[in-house]
């Protein structure tokens, strides 16, 4: 007996969303496995909903369908020879095809990688380059990637000696039907790259208990509701895209409408759109950078009110990156007449190596922020000669249910209230490892806590989060956080958000110094040369020393594949010469 898999859509059947609410009673990922909690949302009428570039619905999949299909692959995956525990690594377009492969992987007990779709930044080979080194890592028996960029996955396959397929290979094709191996909570359900993960990736291994813990811990943080539908753009290779917005609604079984992030970034407005069409209550994720990106495309003379209605949308998440409370202070200005609350932020905090969610704030309560001494982040003591300086420090909310937070000081031994040292965490949705990399491993997992390489301090049960520890910049033994030198600089006229890359270089007398990366878009040789001192100043007042600026074109900034700047790779990029500065003296 033979299986025909068939992910085409019947394009001739008029197209209904998926509903809001439905009859089949709502569990908060209680299950067993992952493959346990599909089971049981294809009983219902909810599923996923893709749109194109201008938010028209293109395609209508409810979990009912994605089960059948899933079960299809998994049939195909096991004639290819795929076995328990083997690898598969998958292109995450945001689609119908990945998720069809990833659940039906994890049907055939093998463990779906998804790894990024190419980037504007880099080029071609760049791409390859990234796919191989995350492939050694992952060692799989098979790479499937969307039709349209099989020139590129199958030499990345072919480099690393394994198998290739695309899209199409997993369509109308005949499978034998074979009884699918049965999972265990224990298993690993997945592996999980981190975007920034390139030259030395750690592919975070995730068990089906881990999953569903961290499923249901954070469902219960933002309290789902009956009427509540997500809208994303978040990329599916990302965890907040993965593991919040696309594996997160099957286990708690909550409809969803899909923009793929491509076209979110040549249209946000249209995340908007469709967030103001939904006649429930919306929850929708996003980093600092796309609330900024939204206020940034409506002019003063745009009738928000007229074109959008932002009043159902309950939960506006923050995460993935620091929150700048000045982003969505502006953010709340340019919607409130399409009645935007600004009490809808839901401010969070997490990481693959726990799954997703660490943090979340109790939803209602809004951004809130405690103005912290910038001497008291580096950890010097205050200059009394100079003004006072302060960072606002958002609140990253309360541990979820079943994890523990606590923050270490040098010694190793947890500190108190306000005081600013290492994150760590401990819960049942800690990674069971890093993938074939026991050193890397033991490095940030001891007696079961995490440590999450953040930086941060506790206030009354809430978290705090002050930098990446690894982002800080050290000179003469004094603190600087990145983060405090590009804000700074995008005060000046004329800057957006991301505009800025600062980190510490070493100069030919072998001292340290920062330096800061601008982008600049004054082609007058004059006024670069003054925009140029203007911010040589302002780094100045910021650091109390001189320092490195380089103006550099547009878009030269390397960014993660979720859009987050990377100031490691910025920084590797300037050094070898490849980000290449404007000449001041032309």
């Amino acid at each position: 007996m033979a299986d025909t898999i068939s992910l085409v859509p019947n394009t001739g059947q008029a197209l209904t969303p998926t509903p809001n609410e439905d009859v089949l009673e709502r569990r908060f990922a209680d299950f067993a496995t992952f493959g346990d909690a599909l089971d049981y949302a294809a009983t219902g009428q909810r599923g996923f909903n893709f749109h194109d570039p201008r938010g028209t619905l293109t395609r209508v999949y409810p979990y009912s369908e994605l089960r059948e299909d899933a079960i299809k692959v998994a049939h195909a995956l096991i004639a290819r020879g795929v076995k328990k525990d083997d690898r598969v690594a998958l292109i995450a377009e945001t689609g119908v095809d990945f998720a069809a492969l990833f659940c039906g992987a994890v049907y055939a007990g093998a463990w779906p990688v998804p790894l990024p779709l190419p980037t504007s930044f880099g080029g071609k080979d760049n791409y390859i380059d990234q796919l191989c080194v995350q492939l050694a890592s992952s060692d799989p028996i098979l790479l499937i990637g969307p039709d349209e960029i099989a020139a590129m996955t199958s030499v990345a396959a072919e480099r690393q000696g394994c198998n290739h397929a695309t899209w199409n290979d997993f369509t109308a094709k005949d499978a034998p039907v074979v009884d699918l191996p049965k999972s265990d909570p224990d298993d690993i359900c997945y592996l999980q790259y981190s975007s920034g993960s390139t030259r030395f990736p750690h592919g975070v291994a995730v068990t089906h208990r881990s999953l569903l813990s961290n499923l249901a811990s954070h469902s219960h943080g933002m309290e789902f509701q009956p009427s509540d539908r997500c809208v994303s753009w978040l990329p599916w290779y990302h965890d907040m895209g993965l593991v919040g917005c696309f594996l997160s609604m099957i286990a708690n079984q909550v409809s969803t409408d899909y923009l793929k992030t491509e076209d979110f970034a040549r249209r946000p407005l249209a995340w908007l759109d469709l967030i103001t069409r939904n006649q429930g209550t919306t929850a929708s994720y996003s980093p600092t950078f796309g609330y900024d990106i939204c206020a940034r495309r409506i002019s003063s003379q745009t009738a928000v009110g007229d074109r959008f209605d932002l009043s159902r949308w309950r939960i506006a998440g923050n995460g993935a990156d620091m929150i700048r409370p000045d982003v969505m202070q502006s953010f709340v200005n340019a919607f409130a007449d399409a009645g935007f609350k600004a009490s809808a932020f839901l401010p969070s905090y997490g990481l693959a190596e726990a799954t997703l969610a660490v943090t979340i704030m109790p939803p209602g309560e809004g951004i809130r922020v405690e103005l912290v001494e910038e001497e008291r982040l580096s950890g010097s003591p205050r200059d009394l000669s100079r003004p006072a300086r302060y960072r606002a420090i958002v609140n990253c909310g309360k541990p979820v249910r079943d994890m523990e937070v606590v923050i270490r000081g040098e010694d190793d031994n947890t500190i108190g209230d306000h005081q600013i040292g290492k994150v760590w965490c401990r819960g049942t949705s800690v990674m069971h490892s890093y993938f074939r990399d026991p050193e890397a491993t033991a490095a940030c997992m001891v007696d079961g806590w995490l440590d999450t390489g953040d930086m941060g301090y506790m206030a009354q049960g809430y978290l705090f989060i002050v930098g990446r520890a690894k982002d800080m910049i050290i000179i003469n033994g004094k603190n600087h956080w990145p983060q405090d030198i590009e804000w700074a600089v995008e005060q000046l006229p004329g800057f957006n958000h991301g505009d800025i890359a600062a980190f510490s270089v070493e100069m030919d007398n072998g001292e340290e110094t920062p330096a800061v990366l601008v982008h600049c878009r004054v082609s007058d040789p004059v006024k670069r040369l003054e925009l140029h001192e203007m911010i040589r100043d302002k780094v100045r007042s910021i650091t109390g020393m001189n320092c490195v600026v380089e103006l550099i074109p547009p878009k030269s900034l390397p960014r993660t594949s979720s859009g987050k700047l990377s100031r490691a790779k910025a920084k590797k990029l300037y050094l070898s010469g490849e980000i290449e500065p404007f000449n001041l003296a032309a």
